[in-house]
């Protein structure tokens, strides 16, 4: 059994969750307004910040080769170290003549250690708390991941846009990724205190070929599953339209009027997804947990897919409306972030209820999200060809399109009705 914290988990869960979520946004997100305002090109910014986000994808491969570590904490610190660092040298490759390439292998670095994060951290999370207290602290979990997203895709990028002016743009982004990896050495040198000491459970086999039948054998059993390929299908097209839209969106916010945009500036786009975008999509997802709660995922599931491509109208809208009052658009972009937030819970829950079922729940769960993750970055790295052949208007049509299969299949899936004891 491994030992209890001593401190309070209110101590250490929201700071420990925030340096999940501060990292994974600042390359699936941050990274790309960085680039657009160095005026690398749509196509580029989705194909390459796609591809690093298939470290995501692959996590659950090597997760079983992290149990050979003694401890969880040291590598929950060493890895928030390795991001910080990471995310820090940024400011260094940003200076060199192929700075482009230079980034791009440096956000390849920061997030192979934050997906590796991942994994040790919510180990950490199950190991060190009874199922009592893991249920107490998940709203801290959700709310302090998402604090992420508010603080980087909000202030910084507000920052950004304040120091873009004043410094000029290199400078701005090097001082940004700079404040980023110091937040990161900043929580791992307090969670080196502050964390509980969290040994890993001793296996019968320990070596590295003992380690990889156990991962084989939970790979297998999880393409054994009556229905596997459907639901893989079903997991990959729901992020379709998201996927493109989250991609292309910025980007079409910080587009000159001239080239079919919104002009928005950098700080405008970080003041309306950062504040008050953040606010609606933590609202909506509460939202869909309690409305599939009282509905059940089966009858749920087509109006939770209806409302994830709220975002995919959204810019469909702006793209043909072209509006300039921003009190406009940040109430457009708010319903967007909303839908997003009460449609996700959909995929989540059809992961855990549908797809986890079975002797490896945990392990099956993080190959679920594998797939998941698989489809976003597929559909991302093609948005950006997809966006420059089409120009925006038609791009958000053809989004909308890309909703319509998942909606279909969502017919077919094999999903238990609430009153079966499917409790979503």
């Amino acid at each position: 059994m491994n030992d209890k914290a001593a401190r309070s988990p209110i101590s250490w869960v929201p700071t420990l969750y925030f340096a999940q979520g501060l990292p994974f946004y600042a390359v699936a997100l941050v990274a790309g307004l960085m680039f657009k305002s160095m005026g690398v090109p749509n196509d580029q910014i989705a194909r390459w910040t796609g591809a690093i986000g298939l470290a995501w994808v692959f996590k659950p491969l090597w997760s079983p080769f992290l149990e050979l570590a003694a401890s969880k904490k040291t590598m929950v610190v060493l890895f928030q170290c390795l991001g910080g660092l990471s995310l820090g040298m940024i400011a260094l490759a940003l200076q060199t003549p192929v700075w482009f390439a230079a980034c791009v292998a440096v956000l390849a670095v920061a997030a192979l250690a934050s997906s590796t994060h991942d994994i040790v951290c919510d180990g950490l999370y199950i190991a060190s708390l009874s199922p009592k207290q893991q249920a107490a602290y998940a709203g801290w979990q959700g709310a302090f991941f998402n604090a992420g997203k508010f603080i980087s895709l909000g202030g910084l990028v507000i920052l950004a846009g304040y120091l873009e002016k004043h410094i000029g743009v290199k400078p701005a982004w090097s001082v940004i990724f700079l404040i980023i990896g110091a937040m990161m050495l900043a929580l791992a040198l307090y969670h080196s205190w502050s964390l509980p000491q969290v040994r890993n459970v001793v296996v019968a086999d320990r070596s590295m070929a003992g380690i990889g039948g156990t991962l084989w054998d939970v790979f297998i059993d999880f393409l054994k599953k009556p229905g596997i390929w459907g639901m893989i299908a079903f997991i990959i097209l729901f992020r379709a339209g998201e996927a493109q839209v989250q991609t292309i969106g910025p980007l079409f916010l910080r587009e000159a009027r001239e080239l079919g945009g919104l002009g928005l500036s950098t700080t405008e786009v970080g003041a309306v997804y950062g504040t008050a975008g953040t606010v609606a999509f933590l609202l909506g997802s509460i939202g869909g947990g309690y409305f599939t709660s009282a509905l059940g995922l089966k009858r749920a599931m087509p109006l939770l897919i209806l409302a994830m491509n709220l975002p995919n109208l959204v810019f469909y809208y702006l793209s043909h409306s072209m509006p300039t009052d921003l009190a406009l658009i940040t109430a457009a972009l708010s319903a967007e972030m909303f839908g997003y937030g009460f449609g996700f819970v959909g995929l989540i829950l059809f992961m855990m209820q549908v797809v986890s079922v079975g002797k490896y729940q945990t392990a099956h769960y993080a190959f679920a999200t594998g797939v998941m993750q698989l489809g976003f970055v597929l559909f991302k790295m093609v948005s950006g060809d997809i966006q420059t052949a089409l120009g925006y208007k038609t791009f958000f049509l053809w989004v909308l399109v890309s909703a319509l299969p998942v909606l279909v299949m969502s017919r077919f899936m094999r999903i238990a009705p609430k009153d079966d004891g499917a409790k979503a």
